[in-house]
């Protein structure tokens, strides 16, 4: 397998939804070169994969996966059954996985304690090289390489080669996808939490139920839960736990208290 060193990021980096496929095309080539299948996943919390301006999928139209049911990308549980997922939210380096334990650049206690029982089905490959990708609003992409021999499941050889580099290309690519395909759904930037929103998210943070709000902020419990599903849809999140650790990020309310 080919070395493959940074030489010209722009080649991954989007600018416009119509740059979307050649960067993905780009992509997919280094990850050949390396001896793996790139797996883009924009937001690990979004059932959807990227798609180019046309709404193709990239999954299959650029990287090559199989548009059958079994297609991973078509999994709508993945994101809650995968220990690959699970591991994107506890750690911000690339790392290799199989069914025998994550490896990381440094020792990271809270990925060593993932089930990896039935891994191979349930992250619906052998092994691979991740990237897990940590953005703004508290989203997290992440490219999961996965070795075109699918006998091939000891990658320690091929992450100490090729893992930094794919990280670099992999961010570049999917950080610009989301800047542009992004912005139809990030946070308007003359969007901004009422007074009763950020209050109400105040209490969910530290653990306080709908009624509980309701009874402390002496409102009813319908309109707590229209303040908290208002802050969601402003802030695109896509549950409470979502909603309240956005709403931290962007110095809305603390979660130390």
């Amino acid at each position: 397998m080919a070395d493959i060193k940074i030489r010209d990021l722009d080649t991954v980096r989007i600018n416009s939804e119509e740059e979307i496929s050649t960067a993905a095309h780009a992509l997919h080539e280094i990850s050949m070169k390396a001896g793996f299948r790139a797996a883009p996943a924009h937001d690990i919390a979004d059932k959807r994969t990227p798609v180019d301006h046309e709404g193709n999928v990239l999954a299959s139209s650029v990287f090559g996966w199989g548009e059958d049911e079994s297609a991973w990308w078509r999994n709508s549980r993945i994101a809650l059954d995968s220990p690959i997922t699970s591991a994107c939210r506890f750690e911000s380096e690339p790392f290799w996985v199989n069914e025998d334990g994550f490896r990381t650049k440094v020792p990271n206690r809270y990925i060593d304690g993932i089930d990896l029982k039935n891994f191979a089905t349930r992250a619906m490959t052998p092994a691979a090289i991740v990237v897990p990708i940590h953005m703004a609003f508290g989203k997290i992409g992440a490219v999961s390489f996965n070795p075109l021999d699918v006998d091939v499941t000891d990658l320690s050889t091929l992450y100490a080669k090729h893992a930094d580099v794919l990280g670099i290309y992999a961010r570049t690519f999917i950080v610009s996808y989301v800047q542009v395909m992004g912005a139809k759904q990030a946070l308007p930037p003359g969007s901004r939490l009422s007074k009763r929103e950020v209050e109400c998210l105040r209490w969910a943070a530290i653990g306080k139920t709908d009624l509980e709000i309701s009874m402390i902020m002496a409102r009813s419990r319908a309109a707590v839960r229209f303040h908290i599903h208002n802050a969601s849809t402003k802030l695109d999140a896509v549950n409470r736990s979502q909603t309240v650790f956005k709403a931290a990020q962007l110095g809305y309310i603390s979660l130390n208290n």
